[in-house]
């Protein structure tokens, strides 16, 4: 579905690919990119957009958990935490695809609610929107 109102944009360029730099326009972000040696890059020092993907998916989970909890008047603990594994691959249809796998935890949660909170979310993320229906994207409450 198109966005109605943008409510924020944010942009960043990158040089040289996989194995290269990247860095955010407004200058507070700049990071070395290497390809992992399982994809048959050099691996060592440097990130990949695989893990940047990861960090992204993950934060803004959380913030949609937070914020489906606060409209259910429900606390959510500080020490919550959304883990996001991406995985790279094949794909069968020819080119590479990702998959996504969430793992959400709550201290102190009862186990129905979390995993409530957490089918909510996933109704909301803007990460979940934009992959829905496209990468396989795994659920787990600890």
């Amino acid at each position: 579905m198109p966005v109605e109102k943008v409510i924020y944009k944010t942009s960043a360029t990158s040089t040289g690919g996989r194995n290269g730099r990247s860095r955010l326009d407004d200058g507070t972000m700049e990071l070395t990119l290497t390809t992992p040696k399982e994809m048959g890059g050099p691996g060592g020092a440097g990130a990949n957009p695989e893990q940047l993907f990861a960090m992204g998916y993950s934060a803004c989970f959380l913030g949609a958990l937070k914020a489906v909890a606060r409209m259910q008047k429900i606390s959510v603990p500080e020490d919550a935490t959304v883990q996001a594994t991406i995985g790279f691959g094949q794909r069968t249809e020819g080119g590479y695809g990702i998959t996504a796998d969430l793992k959400v935890t709550i201290p102190g949660m009862d186990a129905d609610t979390a995993t409530k909170l957490v089918e909510a979310a996933h109704q909301v993320c803007p990460y979940s929107n934009a992959t829905r229906n496209n990468v396989n994207v795994g659920l787990t409450v600890a």
